[in-house]
């Protein structure tokens, strides 16, 4: 087990993009694994799993590294060799890595391991809310669960195949999957594998999709042959998962505010083979108003502060502001408002978040029962989903039906 140094060099040039030029880590990643051909997959993993760690725990590595924002260039190195000694990589005889102070290292940790903010690694802010709206106990299992690899699981593409077929089309492939309880259609991978490259993929048969997202389509009860709008439908994972559910019959509008997402969803349903999609940009309020009373179904899969999804998302503990959370929720309140006036007298409505926040989840809910709109409707039932209890994505889902007039 040693450091090779063209691995190492593109691991802290990635971690410049993400850290001191505010890129996303998942598209720095994607492009520091095209950099190098020759590179094999267990190259390809180094750099990637490196990455993402280091960013993963930056405070508590600065500060073990007792660097500073902006991190120049001898900072990431510095955090880069506390990453190498607390994995028991062997410090090779670099310029950037003489004098790594590998037993101090190790008492640092010892000693800052003993503090939440830095044994998980999150900012003051965030651990205040978290401990706050959840309490000390179920926020700190909450966050150390958060601190996981995250899993990959598919969802089978019902238009197209079965999960027992999809199975045995992945392990002709060498990709081992397990089934899991309660989920009609998710396969977990066994051990971290490119599926994106599998002809599996390209020809629709899966999606990846969390096993807690899985479960908000089916929640919504839809029907071949209804009217079922996802308003916040942005690139489309349960989009795509209602119209397999739909059997490609009915009417499916799929709107956002954003016409580059519709535009990556229309790919992804083309792959899907679901037709039944059309797609609006909601560019007014006059978007929501022709559909006033129409719907059958509507998901409001609402923009939410990602405190469900930390462990697929860990750059964004260092994105996210505490006033994003306090403007989204009034984002939120103000979509519940307005979308849920699409559900037609009878109809349903889910409203669901990935985050663990009970003011953006239940909160919401019960806020929005007491406006006059929400006054037609009626609560059925919610789920609030921990990551810490499921193993999955932490998530929040919420089924109301709109009484009959």
């Amino acid at each position: 087990m040693r450091l090779h140094r063209n691995l190492v060099y593109t691991t802290i040039d990635s971690l410049n993009s993400i850290f001191n030029e505010g890129e996303y880590a998942d598209k720095v990643v994607a492009r520091a694994l095209k950099k190098d051909k020759r590179w094999g997959s267990s190259d390809r993993k180094f750099v990637a799993e490196t990455i993402y760690e280091i960013v993963r725990w930056k405070r508590l590595y600065a500060e073990i590294a007792e660097v500073k924002e902006p991190y120049d260039r001898d900072n990431l190195w510095r955090m880069f060799a506390v990453w190498a000694v607390l994995r028991g990589y062997p410090i090779p005889d670099w310029n950037q890595l003489q004098g790594t102070p590998e037993r101090k290292i190790k008492g640092r940790f010892d000693e800052l391991s003993k503090i939440r903010v830095y044994r998980e690694s999150i900012p003051d802010w965030m651990d205040q809310i978290g401990a706050a709206e959840l309490g000390e106990e179920v926020w700190s299992r909450e966050i150390a669960a958060q601190n996981q690899t995250a899993k990959v699981i598919l969802r089978t593409n019902t238009l197209k195949t079965t999960k027992e077929k999809l199975r045995a089309i992945l392990m002709d492939n060498n990709i081992e999957t397990e089934y899991l309880p309660n989920q009609a259609n998710a396969l977990v991978l066994k051990e971290r594998a490119n599926v994106f490259l599998t002809d599996a993929f390209k020809e629709g048969l899966f999606e990846v999709q969390d096993a807690s997202s899985q479960l908000v389509a089916p929640l919504l009860d839809v029907q071949p042959g209804m009217r079922v709008v996802d308003a916040c439908a942005g690139a489309g994972g349960k989009t795509l998962h209602i119209a397999s559910l739909m059997q490609n019959k009915g009417q499916l509008i799929a709107m956002d505010l954003y016409e580059s997402k519709l535009k990556q969803l229309k790919l992804r349903a083309k792959r899907n083979g679901a037709f039944n999609i059309e797609y609006r940009i909601i560019d007014s309020t006059k978007v929501i108003k022709k559909l006033q009373e129409k719907a059958d179904r509507v998901l409001i899969d609402a923009p939410c502060s990602g405190l469900g999804v930390l462990k697929r998302n860990p750059d964004s503990k260092w994105k996210l502001q505490p006033e994003f959370i306090d403007n989204i929720r009034k984002i939120q309140a103000e979509i519940l408002e307005s979308y849920s006036r699409m559900v037609k007298p009878g109809g349903k409505l889910v409203y669901a978040t990935c985050s663990v926040l009970p003011s953006e989840n239940q909160e919401q809910i019960k806020h929005f029962l007491t406006t006059d709109n929400g006054k037609k409707f009626t609560f059925v039932q919610d789920s609030k989903i921990l990551a810490s209890e499921s193993g999955f994505d932490g998530f929040y889902m919420a089924l109301l039906e709109r009484k009959n007039d």
